[in-house]
């Protein structure tokens, strides 16, 4: 019952402690791939720990330590003969946790589904409206507003307007271009995908809100550093400020945008990568909120496990 009361109350403190500990990260702009990586942990770390306070719950410290096979024959005499304040708990438990995940899972189908649909449509409208320019491998349209995308799924492309390739030199672009590719390879629409499915499925969540925000301006970040291993770090800055007013389509993936400016002064002033320690106490937090859920769930039952075991050898 410990366990389960540690893993209940972790969720509502993380979901309020955590967005305010990661947004004092300053060395998020430093490492954006290790700041995704915390950002999914810990937004997993309170799913799964609501899961596993359910589980726990449900299943008898002692039936997890005396392995599947009584686990299974528990379940079975519960569901035929469960009854009482312990067959009550369960119930509810399986309710809570059978909800959890099926909210997650209708909230991700409906997000896919919608994004799916958008991105096919838009792509009918590319093949009409542009044309593929196999030197840039990207798709051009004739726009004068000046943009650069990438519209992602399982045939990924990336998109600029005549306006930019108007308003950017050659080297700009291979930069710009660059960038969106980086998204496509690094299957960054399902960083979002995720972060806005949790972010709908349980509004008003402070974790899940920030998450949504921050991850969005966190693979902007990565897809610059990816271009910025092969472009000079200038050029992206002077083509983000060409293309800071365009407005992509929300269902894709755009180098200019909100966030435009403030990547320019990051571009233009980089900041000290992080040393061998930080990212390795950064790799340790995420594998802690991956991890520490399962080890308080698991906890109970490898003790009820050793005092069974230990009681079998020392009566030996």
């Amino acid at each position: 019952m410990t366990a389960a009361a540690v893993l209940a109350a972790y969720p509502v403190m993380a979901a309020i402690v955590l967005p305010r500990l990661l947004d004092r990260a300053g060395w998020a702009d430093r490492a954006p791939r290790l700041a995704i990586a915390l950002w999914q942990a810990a937004c997993a770390s309170v799913v799964v720990s609501v899961l596993l306070a359910a589980f726990a719950l449900a299943v008898p410290a002692a039936v997890v330590g005396h392995g599947l096979a009584a686990f299974f024959a528990a379940c079975a005499a519960w569901l035929t003969h469960g009854a009482g304040m312990t067959a009550g708990t369960t119930a509810v438990a399986v309710i809570v946790a059978g909800a959890v995940t099926a909210r997650i899972a209708c909230r991700a189908g409906a997000v896919l589904v919608r994004a799916h649909a958008e991105r096919r449509r838009h792509a009918e409208t590319l093949a009409l409206l542009g044309r593929h320019d196999g030197r840039l491998d990207a798709i051009v349209v004739d726009y004068d507003e000046r943009l650069a995308y990438c519209l992602p799924g399982r045939h990924g492309k990336a998109v600029i307007t005549t306006g930019a390739l108007r308003s950017l030199s050659p080297e700009q672009v291979a930069a710009v271009l660059a960038h969106e590719q980086a998204h496509l390879r690094g299957r960054h629409h399902l960083v979002l995908a995720g972060a806005e499915t949790l972010a709908t499925a349980f509004p008003g969540v402070p974790l899940f809100e920030r998450a949504r925000t921050e991850l969005a301006r966190l693979v902007e970040l990565l897809a610059d550093d990816v271009a910025a291993r092969r472009h000079p770090r200038i050029l992206i800055a002077t083509a983000l400020v060409g293309l800071a007013t365009g407005r992509a389509p929300a269902f894709t993936l755009g180098a200019g945008g909100e966030t435009a400016l403030a990547r320019v002064r990051r571009m233009l002033n980089p900041g000290t990568p992080l040393a061998r320690r930080q990212r390795l106490a950064g790799a340790f937090a995420v594998g802690l909120l991956l991890g520490g859920p399962a080890v308080v769930a698991l906890l109970p039952g490898l003790d009820s496990f050793l005092a069974h075991h230990c009681h079998e050898f020392l009566g030996l």
